[in-house]
């Protein structure tokens, strides 16, 4: 800590060197703007909620592949992926103990959700190539975006609409077999704009059955109606099939990273996902003081995954709606700016489950054999959400919000008949999540920020349920209260950019799934959690002449994260003041960007991963780890309309054995040892051409 601390002041103090002292009366203005990263990209994030975005010179330190690596840049978030289509977002812990996928936060795409009725997301559905930003809101204090307990991640898409018409084509080719395409179409007039993308991406994986093959478009466009109307429609469509290896066991991890779980292997494992989503919006100017957007959508997913256990069939048809107006009416000398809306969203999940008979069928892998279950479920979730700034001076701004939520799940057993039968309804007391934020300038280039909101997370599928297929009528949602304070500090040339936050969030009802079987979980509520760490992003950008640039940053996370009540009643263990499961106590993202002026850029990047604790008992942790990448490219202007991009990129250049993603609290059954390791890549390389034809 001491160490921390250090640095910490350090930074602060040559932050101040730059500070100017003079009072400007834009400040004010200049504190609702997104903390940025690297782009000039549009705020999402209602009002003054302070959110951090990342875009285009992110995307550019890694492969266009390396989805994860992007957004791992951001401090108070991280990402695990045991594979391309196997990853776990946690936002200050949040979501940690989530065994497979992404909960307890909401993902939106252009601004319309696509977390799923339980609070599940799953991010490798879409294609980074096609993104122009990505922005991220830490924890519940996004009254707008569903104040779930581990924050909004909000995916925009791209929408330069005064663009003119071009082609381009982005092609990649790497280590592991790897080949992705991606071709875009832009136009744009006066009054009608219009992008398509359609990739192409296959891998063979480092580990064995670790195939990845993915297509995908994407149809963005907006039709200007009037000068007060316009109508946009978005189609984005992904269909993509992965192998499954599994997670492996410390011997197996030691002696060959690069197997497949046996059982995995044997089955040929995988899963089959075809994923659209439709969005119609229209956005209304009714004036210079309101504003109106509202969107209808659709999203579809069909799931076929033959695993070891079962073979699991599943379809989700979901649809809701979202709008949002937002204003400003004249109180005494200054305005106050409101914004008030709402967002529904139903689904229906169909799924079923048959016998997987791979052990009799000749090493041919899965083979499906009788039915197991068949079931459905209706889940809605209605936020109504309001929010109203204003400032008292031209220093002091406060915002008030509140966000209600209504969740309800009702659940149909279409297998069993008679008196086995079940249907069961859960109609959850409805939430009123209030957020207060406070932002005040203390200079033109140093601003103080403190929120203060509540927030809550659903219960997944397998908490809901028994395993046994019943509802479980004793859980309930977790909630909690989110304390942050922080500063923003950027010089006045913008030249130097600091951004810290503090911050503690309590959290009772804590979700807990314990596994009782293979593939079998039963949910509860298990205890408290305290959730408080450090949140630090620094970049300096160095002019060595007129045209050769350095750029050093760093993104450092402190977590200490900690049970408080939590007594393990099963195994009659009390686990209090024990560590959060699955959480780094320390995670920093570092690296500097090189730009020589004549189109070459060099880039490198570091990331530091602590050990993480797998146990509940704090009895096993992962090793830590640090990875170093390389990216060296170089674009031209060929012609008038033609421009040209080269690069190559080695990633984990000292080939560190690591392990990317881990399985928490893992249990060995049949005698096998417990799995609790996706093996990270060795060492490997990739190289892409891009092509760029203006008409």
């Amino acid at each position: 800590m001491k160490r921390i601390f250090s640095v910490l002041a350090i930074i602060s103090i040559s932050s101040s060197l730059f500070a100017q002292s003079t009072v400007e009366k834009d400040s004010i203005t200049k504190l609702n703007e997104v903390i940025v990263i690297d782009t000039l990209t549009a705020k999402n994030a209602i009002g003054i909620i302070p959110s951090q975005t990342i875009g285009a010179t992110t995307f550019a330190n890694y492969s266009p592949v390396d989805f994860i690596s992007s957004i791992n840049q951001v401090s108070g978030l991280y990402a695990l992926s045991g594979a391309l289509n196997t990853n776990r977002i946690t936002i200050r812990g949040v979501g940690s103990r989530t065994l497979y996928g992404t909960d307890k936060l909401r993902l939106y795409y252009n601004n319309i959700p696509i977390t799923n009725g339980t609070g599940s997301s799953t991010i490798e559905a879409f294609d980074l190539e096609n993104l122009t930003s990505i922005e991220i809101i830490k924890g519940p204090k996004g009254t707008g975006f569903g104040t779930n307990l581990g924050g909004a991640i909000i995916l925009n898409t791209k929408q330069l609409s005064d663009q003119p018409t071009k082609f381009t084509n982005n092609t990649t080719i790497g280590s592991y077999g790897l080949f992705k395409n991606s071709l875009g179409f832009t136009h744009s007039q006066k009054d009608f704009y219009m992008t398509f993308q359609y990739g192409h991406m296959e891998i063979d994986g480092y580990r064995e059955n670790n195939r990845f093959e993915r297509d995908g478009f994407l149809l963005n466009t907006i039709f200007k109606l009037s000068e007060k109307s316009e109508v946009g429609l978005l189609v984005n469509h992904i269909d993509y099939s992965a192998q499954i290896a599994s997670s492996i066991s410390q011997e197996d991890f030691d002696e060959n990273p690069t197997q497949a779980a046996f059982t995995w292997r044997s089955a040929k494992g995988y899963e089959d996902n075809n994923y659209s989503l439709i969005g119609l919006s229209h956005t209304y100017y009714a004036n210079s003081k309101l504003k109106n957007t509202t969107s209808l959508f659709y999203t579809y997913l069909d799931h076929y995954e033959p695993a070891p256990f079962n073979i699991l069939d599943e379809y989700t048809n979901g649809y809701g709606l979202r709008t949002l107006f937002s204003g400003t009416l004249n109180i005494s000398e200054n305005a106050l700016l409101y914004t008030f809306g709402g967002e529904l969203y139903k689904d229906e999940y169909t799924w079923g489950t048959f016998e997987n008979l791979y052990q009799d069928n000749d090493g041919n892998g899965s083979l499906e054999g009788d039915r197991l279950s068949k079931n459905k479920e209706f889940r809605s979730q209605i936020n109504g959400f309001a929010t109203a700034s204003y400032s008292f001076t031209n220093k002091l701004t406060a915002q008030l919000g509140l966000n209600i939520n209504k969740t309800q799940y009702d659940f149909r057993d279409l297998f069993n008949t008679g008196e086995t039968s079940t249907s069961a309804y859960r109609d959850f007391k409805t939430l009123f999540l209030p957020s207060l934020d406070v932002n005040y300038a203390i200079s033109p280039t140093n601003q103080l920020y403190a929120n203060v909101s509540r927030g809550f997370s659903n219960p997944g599928l397998e908490e809901t349920l028994t395993p046994d297929g019943i509802i479980n009528p004793d859980i309930v949602q977790e909630t909690g209260t989110n304390y942050e304070i922080g500063i923003e500090h950027k010089s006045k040339d913008e030249r130097l950019q600091l951004d810290v936050a503090f911050y503690l969030m309590p959290i009772k009802n804590l979700l807990v799934a314990k596994r009782v079987g293979d593939n079998q979980y039963i949910g509860r509520n298990a205890g408290k959690t305290k959730h408080q760490g450090i949140d630090l992003d620094w970049q300096y950008r160095i002019n060595l002449t007129n045209k050769i640039t350095i750029s050093p940053f760093i993104s450092y996370t402190y977590s200490n994260h900690k049970f408080i009540d939590f007594i393990d009643e099963e195994a009659n263990e009390d686990y209090s003041e024990n560590a959060l499961t699955g959480v780094p106590k320390n995670k920093i993202n570092s690296g500097i960007q090189t730009n020589f002026g004549n189109g070459l850029f060099a880039n490198i990047t570091h990331q530091f991963i602590d050990e993480i604790p797998l146990t509940d008992a704090n009895s096993l942790y992962s090793n830590s780890f640090n990875l170093l990448n390389i990216k060296v490219g170089y674009k031209n202007q060929i012609t008038e309309k033609l421009r040209v991009g080269l690069d190559f990129g080695i990633n984990n250049l000292t080939n560190t054995k690591y392990a990317q993603s881990v399985l928490i609290n893992a249990t060995g059954f049949g005698g096998n040892a417990p799995r609790y390791f996706y093996p990270g890549n060795t060492i490997n390389y990739y190289g892409g051409v891009k092509l760029n034809y203006t008409l």
